[in-house]
């Protein structure tokens, strides 16, 4: 069985090397949705794969960290990256270029992550992520599995290489969030609210 829960976000990038001049040329931002699809052949205590109340806290987080922030990609001119930084709040720094293809991605990986470090506390039995859809606008999307979101043909996603700004980090409901990610710390999923 397949489950899916959506996260919305509003972000602003650059896509350097895309063909869209203006994609490429101007800081732009677009309303994003993010569906994470979980799978399992088995149901929890209470009949569901995963509580869906159970992601309002430290996936919704990991989401929560690009909304109004820059993404800015690590390869970019450093004049321009020391620019976001000084200019905004909420910035994340990325090793990759913040295309939607990459977002699906890097959130493949953080909530990949982040789920085999969370301890079930309601019988949750083999949840694995499905895939992440990122839609960019209304008419695209890309989505990653797996196999995409590990590939060394689309790029590495190193996380000690991804920045978060002090700000968002002093957002996160779990203070070391991203460092206990990092870390391989576990996590207990704490009952639903």
């Amino acid at each position: 069985m397949i489950i899916r829960k959506l996260f919305k976000f509003e972000n602003a990038h650059v896509v350097r090397g895309c063909s869209t001049i203006k994609c490429r040329s101007s800081i732009h931002g677009h309303s994003y949705k993010v569906e994470l699809l979980f799978s399992s052949n088995f149901l929890d205590n209470g009949q569901m794969v995963y509580d869906f109340g159970l992601m309002k806290q430290n996936m919704k987080d990991i989401i929560e960290c690009f909304d109004h922030a820059i993404a800015i990609w690590s390869g970019d001119e450093r004049g321009y990256i020391d620019d976001m930084k000084k200019h905004s709040s909420r910035w994340v720094l990325l090793p990759i270029s913040p295309s939607a293809e990459q977002f699906s991605r890097i959130f493949f990986v953080l909530i990949d992550k982040l789920l085999s470090l969370t301890t079930s506390i309601n019988g949750e039995k083999e949840v694995k992520l499905h895939s992440v859809i990122v839609h960019e606008t209304d008419t695209g999307y890309a989505q990653a599995f797996e196999e995409d979101a590990y590939s060394k043909n689309m790029g590495i996603i190193n996380l000690d290489e991804i920045i978060f700004s002090d700000e968002i980090q002093n957002s996160w409901q779990e203070s070391k969030l991203f460092e206990k990610i990092k870390s391989g710390e576990k996590f207990l999923n704490p009952k639903s609210v």
